[in-house]
């Protein structure tokens, strides 16, 4: 992604967490985002050491400045992380954060002789990847029904298999609409600014229930708030929130989350490392989007299912378009992401449907769209709020829509749910019990296939699923 239009996604970020400053990176170039000034660390020993080695090396480097270097974080929790602070995150204009780099690099060659990561940039983990989903909500006619349509199948509320959704909240009126009216979970805090448009990313969570209750009725839908500060949350925060849902639910059968970060790296993310340990001890399968960034890159924690020992335990999902023939633009992909599913213009609950949602656009357009979309692309300043008009002019009046229930929306947010519905689906049809083996069943049986970056790659396609026509390139 271009530069000038990275940075314009990464204001929107930032001003959703005002107090937390934060960088883009690595170095200058637009692959994450993450904490300004400070590194996560390993809490006990590691902390111990990675402070010292900073420190020291911060002394005895001229135009470094040790007085910062400091615990900042809790010394024991659950995710078994802190945070290291290592300058004045409010000093400072150069986007990937140097400072940061240089603590990284203090401790480089310990980590080459131990053979294991010590320190890391505290990541943003974001429901858009970079900032920018695959594009934003448009209405949707109710009188065509959502796509993937509801699959037929009755609920059993003694074999319901139960999904558990880390997103970022339901709308205040889901239950209106009819597939949802069993969903449960964490309502939107706040739905509109003060302007009355609505927030970022509103009915993310709704969308991804809907989904997930048309693949496969029979199903237990839990819904989260987890994500709900424009869809993001430091890394340092992610592992004990993932903590605290199980804590809360249980673990569920299947765990559905649509966020991640790339962090350059191909070992995983520390802030979540405790806990991906623990889900490969529990009989819980993990769905998790491959990302929006069109970048083979691993995109965490989908890319999980890559690492020795997890294969069974994560399932990383990529997008196909909607002709569900070929990857989607703006999927992520490479061998880390181990299927596809259907993901562009899907059609879901957006809100119940009660009384019509008013939507406002602005007018904001780029000459072209960060990777070909045959439709709107959303990265827009100063608000990220909606489709772009046709209209280029920034000064016109903004639009207004009304939302009857239904919307079209990408992204491989979606294609997540999609495949976890499916293997929800599986399950019931099968009475199988391990949401695992039901994963390793359904990939078998299925058969089907798709080309992405001309790679073959296994697709699951619910039978319910309408494909339309891929716009010409």
């Amino acid at each position: 992604m271009a530069p000038q239009r990275f940075r314009e996604q990464f204001d929107q970020i930032q001003r959703s967490m005002p107090d937390v400053p934060l960088a883009m990176g690595p170095d200058d170039s637009a692959e994450f985002v993450f904490e300004k000034g400070y590194v996560l660390v390993r809490d006990g020993e590691d902390a111990a050491f990675v402070e010292d080695a900073v420190r020291a090396h911060f002394t005895a480097t001229e135009g470094l400045v040790p007085d910062h270097v400091r615990r900042a974080g809790p010394r024991t929790n659950r995710s078994g992380i802190t945070r290291i602070q290592v300058a004045d995150p409010g000093e400072g204009t150069h986007p990937g954060d140097p400072v940061v780099g240089h603590a990284l690099r203090a401790v480089r060659h310990a980590e080459d002789r131990t053979g294991r990561r010590l320190v890391s940039r505290n990541h943003v983990v974001s429901i858009a990847v970079n900032s920018c989903p695959g594009d934003e909500p448009v209405p949707a006619d109710r009188a065509a029904g959502p796509n993937p349509a509801a699959a037929d199948g009755g609920y059993d509320p003694e074999r319901a298999v139960g999904v558990l959704v880390i997103d970022n909240g339901l709308t205040h009126d889901y239950r209106a609409h009819p597939l949802l009216a069993r969903t449960q979970g964490d309502l939107h805090p706040q739905e509109t600014d003060e302007a009355g448009v609505l927030r970022q990313y509103m009915g993310h969570g709704t969308f991804i229930a809907g989904l997930l209750a048309a693949v496969a009725p029979g199903t237990d839908i839990t819904v989260l708030g987890t994500l709900n500060d424009a869809g993001a949350i430091l890394e340092s925060e992610f592992g004990d929130k993932l903590f605290e849902a199980v804590d809360r639910h249980g673990w569920p059968d299947i765990l559905s989350l649509s966020a991640g970060t790339s962090n350059g790296r191909t070992d995983g993310l520390l802030g979540v490392d405790a806990f991906m340990r623990e889900l490969r001890e529990q009989r819980t399968l993990l769905v998790a989007a491959a990302g929006n960034n069109s970048s083979a890159s691993p995109f965490w924690p989908a890319a999980y299912a890559d690492l020795p020992g997890y294969e069974d335990a994560v399932l990383s999902v990529g997008a196909l378009r909607e002709d569900g023939e070929f990857g989607a633009c703006f999927t992520n992909h490479g061998p880390w992401v181990k299927a596809y599913a259907p993901g562009e213009r899907l059609v879901s609950t957006f809100t119940g449907a009660g009384t019509p949602v008013p939507y406002v656009y602005h007018h904001s357009t780029y000459d072209t769209c960060r990777y070909g979309f045959g439709y709107g692309c959303t990265c827009t300043t100063p608000r990220h709020t909606g489709l772009l008009s046709e209209d280029g002019d920034a000064n016109a009046k903004p639009d207004q829509v009304m939302f009857e229930g239904l919307a079209h929306w990408s992204g491989t947010s979606f294609a997540t749910p999609v495949a976890a519905g499916l293997i929800a689906a599986h399950m019931s049809a099968h009475k199988e019990t391990d949401p695992r083996a039901a994963r390793t069943q359904l990939l078998a049986t299925e058969r089907q296939f798709a080309e992405v970056r001309g790679a073959h790659v296994p697709a699951l396609r619910p039978p319910t699923w309408r494909a339309a026509p891929a716009p010409a390139s």
